[in-house]
């Protein structure tokens, strides 16, 4: 059986808002190599709290003016239904056609109140729906190795099956480096009656610090054998990125081969990595 009805694979990249006028003129520049490859579309983050909200505005606006395809994230969580019909009216005139609707994080100070109308991200996707009909395709997230904050795998799987269930058209995974998480995942949710795209979300490794970081922070796992290698590297960056390079590249040979719908690479604003990653799958081109 396949992993997903999807008749053509989406390859996607993301990047973050930089923080900075000087930093927007370089991510410019990381676009244009980037659109090269012509990537279905280009996914925007989005703060804790809405924190990055002007700058997010900012980057999708420039991206929209150039006719790129761009699907930004909204993050509900701390937001009322007036400000998120805004920002669907905003996206709606720019002809967005995408969005990934995210729970997103509390910012610091909030404690435990979400300070707004949404508490959990199918609750965003509901009102979207209820707010634009089918206008948007919308992503949601979905975590292989679970969600740290869902308690249980079986939480988890709930959690995103009622994303699903409120009207997600595929989802994008946290980044992960085994791929048996990945499959084994996507057999859960076919168990359950969950038959919409789940495409990898893939990171490239050139930090280990960085890299080491973020999943400490996220929950994603960094299997034992890489983390030690990558450890082993010290200051040596190139060989770190050369073993990090042939990690990802395996990985993702190992996910298209298994049948996943496509792949979302996650950039950090570096179009290097990504850039030999998509050539040497030789993936294909938007036309």
């Amino acid at each position: 059986m396949p992993l997903s009805s999807h008749p053509t694979p989406i390859f996607s990249v993301e990047l973050f808002p930089p923080k900075t006028p000087e930093g927007l003129e370089k991510l410019k520049q990381e676009i244009a190599r980037l659109n090269e490859l012509a990537p279905d579309y280009f996914s925007v983050t989005y703060g804790a709290g809405g924190s990055t909200r002007e700058r997010t505005f900012e980057t999708v606006d420039w991206l929209r003016a150039q006719r790129i395809e761009t699907a930004p994230h909204m993050a509900c969580v701390g937001s009322t239904r007036a400000e998120i019909s805004q920002i669907l009216a905003r996206y709606r005139e720019q002809g967005v056609q995408r969005l990934v609707a995210l729970r997103g994080d509390l910012p610091s100070g909030m404690g435990g109140g979400t300070g707004g109308d949404f508490r959990y991200a199918n609750e965003l996707v509901t009102f979207i729906r209820d707010t634009c009909g089918d206008q948007f395709k919308i992503e949601v997230a979905a975590y292989p190795e679970y969600h740290p904050q869902s308690g249980s795998p079986e939480r988890d799987l709930a959690n995103f099956k009622r994303k699903v269930e409120a009207g997600a058209d595929a989802a994008i995974t946290q980044y992960f480096y085994n791929p048996d998480a990945y499959f084994a995942f996507v057999e859960r949710c076919a168990g359950v009656g969950i038959r919409i795209p789940i495409i990898p979300g893939i990171m490239p490794i050139t930090n280990f610090t960085q890299l080491a970081r973020f999943s400490d922070a996220c929950g994603a796992e960094i299997p034992r054998w890489i983390r030690r290698r990558l450890e082993a590297f010290g200051d040596d960056v190139e060989s770190l990125r050369a073993f990090g390079h042939e990690v990802v590249l395996t990985l993702c040979r190992r996910l298209l081969d298994g049948g996943a719908p496509g792949l979302h690479v996650y950039t950090m604003n570096q179009s290097a990595p990504t850039l030999r990653l998509w050539q040497e799958l030789d993936l294909p081109r938007t036309p």
